[in-house]
């Protein structure tokens, strides 16, 4: 994407899509018994079951690098996976 202004000479333009970097969460549909899969509060998807949804988000996030972030029935945060380019990856005490 493009600013209103020319890059300085001898630059890139450095293009990212505006959804990259956000995280990838999946939440249980409020009032329903399905879950759905958001990133930069966008919904991308409905699922019927919380495994599904969780392997449309981590396919998500695979692609534009980011994190996905699991909910549980209440809410809370159940776990969070990286799969982005993290030079000092803290140990991942879940899996």
């Amino acid at each position: 994407m493009r600013c209103g202004y020319a890059a300085p000479e001898g630059r890139k333009w450095k293009v990212e899509m505006a959804r990259r970097s956000h995280d990838v969460h999946v939440s249980r549909n409020p009032g329903r018994t399905t879950w759905k899969v958001t990133q930069n509060g966008d919904k991308i998807s409905n699922h019927r079951t919380q495994a599904a949804a969780v392997e449309r988000a981590t396919a998500e996030a695979r692609r534009d690098r980011a994190d996905v972030v699991t909910h549980g029935r209440d809410g809370k945060i159940r776990s969070k996976d990286s799969y982005g380019n993290d030079p000092n990856p803290p140990r991942d005490r879940e899996h």
